[in-house]
Order: structure tokens, then sequence, then C-alpha cells
């Protein structure tokens, strides 16, 4: 009893300790929405997950070297990312490229055989797009990240204010002025 007692409390006390450095982590790898994942940084995750979750669940993997794997998938990530911006070859490497999988309303199999999607895909993300023909698409491109990128055909395109020639007035960002019941008297000055 006491023993299973003491294995809970190394549990908790490993939560405890751990969840804060991998927030740690995680901030300074940097901001980034999931889908915006390049499949490295995902691997990371990925890894950072099984790593922590050794940890978590088994009291006899040692804490300290379970640590400084974190901090050292962290640093790799970071130094990767630092790479992968100021040289375009390890970019390319280590990301999925842009691939143009519709062309003047006309599907480019080979690319979508490439990049492993079907027509069926590309159909439920185009209607996702509020985009039901093909026919209406110039260009669609698959990002890095899995999303779609949709040039419409220049008679498809919803009209502008430009198209009108109707001038349009300044518009500006609004700033939250009470947030749970506190005032940002700061905002008001500006």
């Amino acid at each position: 009893m006491f023993e299973f007692i003491k294995e809970i409390l190394l549990v908790l006390g490993r939560i405890i300790t751990i969840l804060p450095l991998l927030l740690f982590i995680t901030l300074f790898m940097g901001k980034r929405a999931i889908g915006e994942l390049p499949i490295f940084d995902f691997l990371i995750i990925v890894t950072l997950g099984a790593v922590v979750g050794a940890d978590i669940a088994d009291p006899s993997i040692k804490h300290l070297p379970t640590a400084i794997a974190i901090i050292g998938i962290g640093i790799l990530q970071r130094v990767v990312a630092i790479w992968k911006i100021s040289n375009r070859k390890i970019g390319r490497l280590l990301t999925f490229e842009p691939t143009v999988i519709i062309q003047n309303g006309k599907f480019l199999n080979k690319n979508l055989k490439k990049i492993r999607y079907s027509i069926d895909n590309i159909l439920q993300m185009l209607r996702g797009k509020n985009i039901f023909e093909i026919n209406e698409v110039e260009t669609a491109i698959v990002e890095a990240n899995g999303a779609l990128s949709v040039l419409k055909k220049p008679h498809k395109n919803s009209v502008t204010l430009e198209d009108m020639k109707i001038e349009k007035t300044t518009s500006t960002i609004s700033f939250p002025v009470i947030v749970e019941g506190t005032i940002y008297s700061n905002i008001l000055r500006d």
C-alpha cells in the first residue's frame, strides 16, 4: 500500500514538474497553428509527447534525463527552424512543397498521385471553400501544410468595392476596453 502511494506521488510530482517545462519549451519553439505545422515540427511534437508520456507513466524512468531530452528536442527544433529560414535548400528538404493540383479547371492527376490525394479529397476541400464546380477554378494548390489555396477564374470571382469603383472608408481595429471586469485604461488613453 505504501509503495502504491509512493508511486502515485512520484507520478503527480513528475506531472507538476514536467508540464511547466513542456509549456516553456513549446513557447520557446514559437507560435503556430496546429494545422500549419511543417512535418518536422509535427514529428517534434509527437516525440515530445512520447518522451513526456513515458516519463509520467513509468516511475522507473529517471526524471532528469527526460527533462534534458525535452530541452534538447526544443533546442533542436529551434536550430532547425533557423536553418530552414536562412537556407532554402534545408527548408525544402524538411517541408513539403506546394503542389498545383488544378490548372484551368482540370485536375493534374500526376500531381495528385505524387501527393497521394484523391479527386474526392480535393472536391471536398473545394466545397469547403464554397466551390461546387471544378470549372470555376483557374488554379488550386495544396500547400505545404495540407491546406488548399484556390484562385477562381476571373468571371467567377465575387464583385469587390474596387470593381464597382466605390471608395472604401478606412477601417480600424477594435480593442477591448473591459476584459473579465478589468478596465484597461491604457487603451482608453490611446
